[in-house]
């Protein structure tokens, strides 16, 4: 999830003025949905400033952590400051406009390699085929955000989207089962062409799956139910055992949750 707050300013890069989604409106929707872990997610709205994430990681406690964005020549001490912090990896978005390239991501994972971090790649999955001996090359334990976030949805068959299998394969990296509406054609309750993306994920791959609420959903207006996101996870994962692996222990091991 993303916390947003009125107080830090946004990147002047940043071209869409961020919402205001508070670590305190979190908590509502922890208590609405059962949930007691959380991961705080870097927004773009902030560039590389990570105070607001890192505030939020604080008001929300021992049970959370964070992902940030840090430059290619991020010091040393800065990082070991936001690991005490809480943060966990390194978040890289791929897309246009965005801060950081491709040449930066391996001199990204290379500095928070030491420190048991992963990098978080937010891509158009379709590039995949073009992309995975960089990212299977990379000194890190990697995340593809959101089903792989094929922003033209593929079938399970597509070389993408086999791709992204293959690299589930290797057992250095996780894939995140949320946000089926930022690229969804057929739309809700059940985003299908999606849905069977996820299914397939959750099937083959339980132990390298992770689940996100994404709220509070920068960019979908009106915003989904945070409800609905989750029992998603149902159809995607109908088995108790699956559904644990994805939303308690597989967090625990990626986000370092001890407790």
């Amino acid at each position: 999830m993303h916390v947003y707050d009125e107080r830090f300013p946004a990147d002047p890069a940043w071209p869409v003025p961020p919402p205001n989604a508070p670590a305190s409106e979190y908590r509502l929707v922890q208590r609405e949905l059962g949930l007691q872990r959380c991961v705080v997610v870097q927004p773009n709205a902030y560039g590389f400033d990570n105070r607001c994430t890192l505030e939020g990681i604080r008001d929300l406690g021992p049970h959370a952590r964070g992902i940030a964005t840090v430059k290619p020549d991020v010091p040393e001490s800065e990082l070991h400051r936001l690991h005490a912090a809480g943060i966990r990896g390194a978040r890289c978005h791929m897309f246009a406009n965005a801060p950081l390239t491709w040449d930066d991501v391996p001199a990204i994972a290379a500095r928070v390699a030491s420190l048991g971090w992963h990098v978080q790649i937010q891509m158009d999955g379709r590039e995949l085929p073009a992309r995975a001996t960089q990212l299977s090359e990379l000194p890190v334990e990697i995340v593809i955000d959101h089903n792989g976030k094929f922003m033209e949805p593929v079938a399970p068959g597509h070389p993408a989207f086999q791709t992204l299998l293959r690299l589930l394969d290797s057992g250095r990296t996780w894939v995140k089962l949320s946000e089926p509406y930022a690229t969804s054609k057929a739309g809700p309750p059940h985003y299908e062409d999606v849905s069977v993306l996820a299914r397939e994920l959750a099937k083959s791959h339980p132990e390298r799956c992770v689940w996100a609420s994404n709220w509070p959903h920068p960019g979908s207006n009106p915003p989904p139910s945070n409800a609905a996101m989750l029992d998603l996870l149902l159809d995607w994962a109908p088995d108790e055992a699956t559904r644990t692996r994805i939303l308690v222990d597989n967090p625990a091991r990626l986000y370092d949750f001890r407790n």
